[in-house]
């Protein structure tokens, strides 16, 4: 028979009585269940679990911080002018569409004043109450609802020198009636946040 070495004998009892301990203790009822949370993966029950929130912090770089804030001032002034933009342009191309086999100078101005009250009366103290800023904003919307700018809008509408006239206005105020809508470049941003709005309450977009 060979001869076991003392010190390997100890070691195995030590480790054979560690290893029955262990399992009366876990068959003795206290610590037999443990309670884990866990996911449903494709019928199939994972054990998880989820660690602690850390909250970090860090100074935001004036860069950055400029950024965000043009972005939300561009953000709100979209959310405000939108609906403006939306409706009147709905207006203006069905006057457009009506316009579009009517020869007669008289008919036609019949036809765009008939929706010209319409429009006053629905915007004239909504438009009248919008910041310089936000107005430009507003006539970027029209331009994309309509695909005129608010200079050809009014030349159709009231004629050439009312047009040249509130032109004059705009670039007083550092603006421009004949700015066009570039959805794919300046106002890429702007289309961001339409399609955003849009997607919120389920419009389509032009």
């Amino acid at each position: 028979m060979p001869v076991v070495d003392t010190k390997l004998k100890n070691l195995l009892l030590i480790t054979l009585f560690a290893c029955v301990s262990f399992t009366i203790k876990a068959q003795s009822g206290r610590n037999d269940t443990l309670q884990v949370y866990a996911f449903v993966v494709d019928g199939d029950t994972i054990p998880g679990g989820r660690m602690l929130d850390v909250n970090m912090y860090t100074k935001m770089h004036e860069k950055w911080r400029k950024y965000w804030a043009e972005w939300t001032r561009l953000r709100n002034a979209v959310y405000v002018t939108y609906p403006y933009a939306k409706a009147a342009g709905k207006i203006m191309n069905e006057i457009n569409a009506k316009l579009v086999n009517v020869a007669d100078k008289k008919q036609r101005k019949a036809i765009i004043k008939e929706r010209e009250k319409e429009l006053k009366k629905q915007f004239t103290d909504k438009i009248t109450n919008l910041s310089v800023y936000q107005g430009k904003v507003l006539m970027k919307l029209i331009n994309r609802e309509t695909g005129n700018n608010c200079y050809e809008i009014i030349q159709e509408y009231k004629g050439g020198f009312t047009a040249g006239a509130y032109q004059t206005i705009a670039v007083i105020f550092g603006s421009s009636l004949k700015q066009a809508y570039e959805r794919d470049d300046k106002d890429r941003a702007i289309e961001i946040i339409v399609q955003d709005v849009e997607r919120m309450y389920g419009h389509r977009g032009s």
